[in-house]
Order: structure tokens, then C-alpha cells, then sequence
């Protein structure tokens, strides 16, 4: 049907034509709420089965963070999903984590991405993340349902977690890591830049909030690493059956060159020492996770309660690792399940008040010697350095890696 023209030469709709659009459209907005709705379900059902820590402490939050932090932990989930495959060769998992990227900015088919990864993982994969990958284009579907700056805040957590985890891959074996501030780099990577990522969608979502932002982003990669520093601690046993080493040679006395198995090379005196030694670093960077919590405002509990339950988690289990740094295995060290249920009720209800929860720390952490906050000093360089690089569109670094980058700032 043609449009009815009015005198001054304007196009107005017949009134039958105007009802059938409007029918399509609202056909068409019905249809993309039901699939958003879909694609919300389903983020939420798979939470709990790709991780069960953040299925406990993510309702937590205000309503309007769930959302964005759940869609944020399963988009980094994929990339290590990625990265972690046993049957991927190192060019695809490159290539995955690009393309995986590539989604996130609009420019390639989630649905085509994911049709094409699923597939190709290997058997042992957990079926929960073989499902994530699978459906990774309803997460993508929520992703680009948010504002601006979540969005973007989100693209580049994942994009500098899926670069870095890459480039540290392709070196990392039974040698270790050669310094503490190639553990700082690596760290930053794979827990920093989730710090980072959280901070802004909470300065989004409160102008309180925001007002601290500088003291906030100053903390939130030491607060990634603490929490990341217990796990690599926790882990090593494990780690080590799978051929790899994240503990920092210097830590040990040992040349940071060196090519021989970190462990195998050590007497039980020596790996004594360096495991304390990093358990203090790593205490120290949970001194800062405290102080990043305590800067939330005490009227957002929610928000407070999600950092606290992650930092009480890590704290005694650093504890047990300082006073038992020889462990055969990771069950030596880490809390039980009755002693995470203590920590929640613990933490939750102290929430509000920075003296008790000041005086929980010092308790949880009383075998811990004391401790520096300032080994968080070298992060900013490394987050800088870091930011340049996703500005730059992750352009290579030609014959310098990052190492060489930071250290000639």
C-alpha cells in the first residue's frame, strides 16, 4: 500500500498500514525480549555449574550488578576454557581467543564461533564448559544488551586476559616463571584486569562509588593477585602433574634463566623458605583486597559481602599454606566446606563494620607474619602498560614481549 501524502509534501501512514507495523514491530520486540529472557536463563543455570564459588557469592550483589558480573565471569570462563583445552593446538587456541574477541566486538557469528570451537574440545573437558562454549552466543546475546560502559569495561577484561594468558602459555612449563614481576605480570593477566572490570561496573552503578574510583583501581590489581598468588600457592602440587609452574624462580633462590624443573631442584629447606616467602608477598596483597572492600561504602552490604566472602576464603587457606609450605597436596591446605559456610555467615554479618572486619583478618591471618600492602607498588606500570596495548587494538609488540616492555618504562 502507498503512503497518503499530505499537502505541505510530509508522508503520514494510512491507518490500517500504520496498525500493521505496529504490530510488527511489537511482534518483532516481543520476540527479542523472549530471546534476551532465553538467553538470561540460561547464563544463570550454567553459573552453577562452571563454578560453584561465584553461584554463591554473585546474588549477593545489588540487582543490577548480577547480571553484568555473572555475564563478565562466563565470557572470561570461555577464554580460559580456550586457553586450558588439552586437545587444542597452541595456533587454534591463538586463533579461538582472537575470534572469541572478534564476537565481542560485533565483528564475527557468535553462533558460528561457538558452532565451530564446541566441537573440536577435548573429551576431558568438563561437559558444563563444553555447554558454556556451545551457547556461548546467548552470553554474547546479554553482553551486548548493556550500556557503554559495561560493555566495553567487559571487552577489555577479557581481551587483555585472553592476550596475556595466551602469551604466558606458550612459555610456562615445569622452570617456573623467572621473577617475581613476571608472577606480577602474569597475575595481573588473570585476575588483575577482573579487579579492574569489577571496579568499573561498580562505579557505574553508584556515584558514591565512583568518588573513590582513584583509590579503588590503585588496589583492585593487588586484590586480583592476592587472591590469585593463594591459588598458584594452593595448586602447585596439581599444577605440576600437568606440566606446568607458575611459582617465580628468584623466590628461590634459583637463576631466573635456569630450565630445569623448579621443584625437582629444590631440597624441602629451600622449597620451605620460597613458599613462605610467597605467602607473605601474597598476604600483603590481601591487606589491599581489605582496603579496597573497606572503601566500598557501608549501604552497599551487597557489594561488600561479595569482596569479603572471596577475601575470607583466601586468608586461612594462605594461613594453612604458610604453616605447612611442603604439603604433598592441595586438600592439606585447603578450607572445608563447613569452614566456607563459617566465613559466609562470618563476614556477612560483620559487613558493615570496618573494626570487626579489621579484627577478623588479623585472626584469620594471626600465623602470618606481618606483611607489606607496598608490594602492590609495581602494578600500575604493568596496568598502564597494559591499557596502551588494548588502545593500541592489541598490535604486537614486535620482538619485545611485555617483560621487555615494562622493564624499559
Amino acid at each position: 500500500m502507498t503512503d497518503v501524502h499530505q499537502v505541505d509534501g510530509s508522508s503520514r501512514k494510512s491507518p490500517l498500514q500504520s496498525s500493521r507495523q505496529s504490530s510488527r514491530q511489537s511482534s518483532g520486540q516481543s520476540s527479542d525480549q523472549a530471546s534476551l529472557q532465553a538467553a538470561l536463563d540460561f547464563q544463570t543455570r550454567i553459573l552453577g555449574g562452571v563454578s560453584r564459588t561465584f553461584a554463591l557469592t554473585i546474588p549477593s550483589l545489588p540487582g543490577a550488578l548480577r547480571v553484568p558480573v555473572t555475564n563478565a565471569y562466563l565470557l572470561c570462563r570461555i577464554a580460559d576454557t580456550i586457553e586450558d583445552d588439552a586437545g587444542l593446538p597452541v595456533e587454534e587456541k591463538r586463533a579461538s581467543g582472537r575470534e572469541f574477541i572478534e564476537v565481542l566486538w560485533g565483528n564475527r557469528s557468535a553462533a558460528t564461533f561457538a558452532e565451530t570451537l564446541a566441537p573440536r574440545l577435548a573429551p576431558e573437558t568438563l561437559a558444563a564448559e563444553r555447554d558454556l562454549v556451545a551457547r556461548a552466543e546467548k552470553v554474547v546475546e546479554v553482553t551486548r544488551s548493556f550500556g557503554e560502559v559495561q560493555r566495553q569495561a567487559l571487552i577489555r577484561c577479557v581481551s587483555l586476559m585472553s592476550d596475556g594468558m595466551h602469551r604466558f602459555q606458550q612459555q610456562v612449563g615445569l622452570r617456573g616463571l623467572d621473577s617475581q614481576q613476571r608472577l606480577d605480570e602474569y597475575c595481573y593477566f588473570v585476575a588483575g584486569v577482573v579487579g579492574e572490570m569489577l571496579t568499573e561496573l561498580f562505579c557505574e552503578y553508584s556515584g558514591a562509588i565512583a568518588r573513590r574510583r582513584q583509590q579503588l583501581m590503585r588496589l583492585a590489581p593487588s586484590f586480583g593477585q592476592g587472591l590469585q598468588m593463594t591459588n598458584i600457592l594452593k595448586d602447585v602440587r596439581a599444577d605440576r602433574e600437568r606440566g606446568v609452574c607458575w611459582l617465580p624462580r628468584t623466590a628461590f633462590g634459583l637463576s631466573p634463566g635456569g630450565q630445569s624443573d623448579l621443584i625437582a631442584e629444590l631440597d624441602e629447606e629451600r622449597l620451605r623458605a620460597g613458599m613462605e616467602r610467597l605467602a607473605v608477598v601474597a598476604h600483603g596483597h590481601l591487606q589491599n583486597a581489605l582496603s579496597y572492600t573497606l572503601l566500598i561504602p557501608r549501604r552497599y552490604l551487597g557489594i561488600r559481602r561479595f569482596c569479603l566472602w572471596a577475601l575470607g576464603m583466601a586468608v586461612p587457606t594462605l594461613d594453612n599454606i604458610y604453616c605447612n609450605p611442603v604439603f604433598e597436596s592441595g586438600d592439606e591446605v585447603k578450607i572445608s566446606r563447613l569452614d566456607v559456610r563459617r566465613i559466609v555467615r562470618r563476614y556477612g554479618l560483620m559487613a558493615s563494620s570496618d573494626v570487626m572486619l579489621r579484627k577478623l583478618f588479623r585472626r584469620d591471618s594471626r600465623r602470618l607474619p606481618d606483611s607489606d600492602p607496598s608490594v602492590a607498588k609495581g602494578l600500575d606500570e604493568i596496568s598502564r602498560n597494559a591499557s596502551v596495548r588494548a588502545e593500541a587494538g592489541f598490535a604486537e609488540y614486535g620482538e619485545h614481549d611485555l617483560h621487555d616492555s615494562v622493564s624499559a618504562n
